[in-house]
């Protein structure tokens, strides 16, 4: 039972990661079929605020915080940051690239993440200690990473077995776009990053004044809806047929399918924001890019070639070195915290045993003053008896 209660975060990280990733194949397949990007977000985010709001209104009714302006304004930043902005980019990205080069490009997300809680001092760091140094080589090894993805391309790896003979959804755009449109591609999901980044960040301070994270989740996937609409309205105006999704097809799917994935992920990133920190959230991106990579070889036909791997590997190597110095960082910080309440245990055991010891002269004192007053209350009764006789 113990080992289940330490094993849910990373169970559900996991079923995270893997939500996202399918998720990413479904939308990829849904954009070549001629989905819109800013539709698929504004109409996931529709979804998901459907499902998700039932929840909040009846399981938070008795136990929700107190609303103000401030929190208010903060959730609707929130909601503009992720998913308005983040997904739009991202998936805008990937328009011009493939899903497994923006699951690899994501991965920049945990290095962005530890710079801006650095920044704003959710993250510990000490220059003179190595893990502290490691943190920081590793994120500039991430980014080192992600710009060789981005500028290398290499040779063209061998056909895996399952794609030989096969015509591949996205076979002939991908020779297209791989020079002209990657960079901008790139840029794009790097942004998006960014985005993401902050409202990581930014949730972690919400949730601080406001911990109710369905409530929080539910406002943002309403907010987001609105924004994703209108931003979808203008941008692609005067063109009615990019809402035409209801056709049972793969369209359909990744809008339902895509609320599905949303409602739950925020949820699961808030209750893991409050258990394990910023950082811990995004930093399994890894996870998520092998799993694509796969999928996508099965699903979508993608070929690797090898700058994309190389690039890929580094990216992973600096994550680990910032997780390898997060890691050392908590325990460090654990020990400190212990060491502190253990020397304020004994500071206030100190001053209770002071406590102790004058209240136990006081006691004397009033003992012995009792028996000097009993004393004199005696020898004056004696005298009055000597009196009288």
């Amino acid at each position: 039972m113990r080992f289940f209660s330490k094993s849910k975060p990373y169970l559900a990280v996991f079923c995270m990661q893997f939500s996202y990733s399918i998720m990413s194949i479904i939308a990829k397949r849904a954009m070549a079929d001629g989905l819109s990007p800013f539709v698929l977000v504004a109409l996931r985010m529709l979804v998901a605020a459907i499902l998700i709001s039932p929840f909040a209104f009846v399981l938070e009714r008795n136990t929700r915080s107190k609303m103000t302006f401030s929190i208010f304004f903060k959730i609707m930043l929130l909601s503009l940051f992720e998913p308005v902005l983040s997904q739009n980019l991202y998936y805008y990205g990937m328009k011009y690239t493939t899903a497994t080069y923006t699951a690899a490009m994501c991965n920049i997300l945990p290095a962005m993440t530890f710079i801006m809680a650095w920044i704003f001092r959710l993250e510990i760091v000490n220059i003179r200690k190595v893990h502290s140094q490691a943190k920081i080589l590793g994120t500039i090894v991430t980014v080192g990473g992600a710009m060789i993805m981005t500028f290398v391309k290499g040779s063209d790896l061998l056909e895996l077995p399952w794609t030989n003979g096969r015509t591949g959804v996205l076979k002939k755009s991908q020779s297209d776009m791989q020079e002209a449109g990657l960079i901008k591609g790139a840029i794009m999901i790097i942004v998006g990053c960014f985005c993401w980044s902050c409202f990581i960040i930014l949730q972690a301070f919400i949730l601080k004044s406001y911990p109710s994270e369905l409530t929080l989740t539910a406002l943002v996937c309403i907010l987001s809806s609105v924004e994703g609409v209108i931003l979808a309205f203008a941008i692609d105006q005067g063109n009615t047929k990019i809402w035409s999704i209801f056709n049972p097809d793969v369209k359909l799917l990744a809008v339902i399918y895509g609320g599905m994935v949303s409602c739950t992920a925020y949820f699961i990133m808030g209750w893991l924001m409050k258990k394990k920190g910023p950082v811990f959230v995004s930093s399994f991106n890894p996870l998520g890019m092998v799993i694509v990579a796969v999928l996508s070889a099965f699903v979508l036909s993608e070929r690797l070639f090898l700058g994309r791997v190389i690039g890929a590997a580094v990216i992973v190597i600096g994550l680990y070195m910032i997780l390898w110095g997060s890691s050392k960082d908590q325990c460090h910080s654990k020990l400190q915290n212990t060491q502190h309440d253990v020397a304020q245990n004994s500071q206030q055991m100190t001053i209770i045993n002071g406590d102790i010891e004058t209240s136990k002269d006081s006691l004397n004192d009033k003992k012995e003053n009792f028996n000097k007053k009993r004393l004199s209350v005696q020898i004056f009764f004696d005298n009055i008896l000597r009196l009288n006789s």
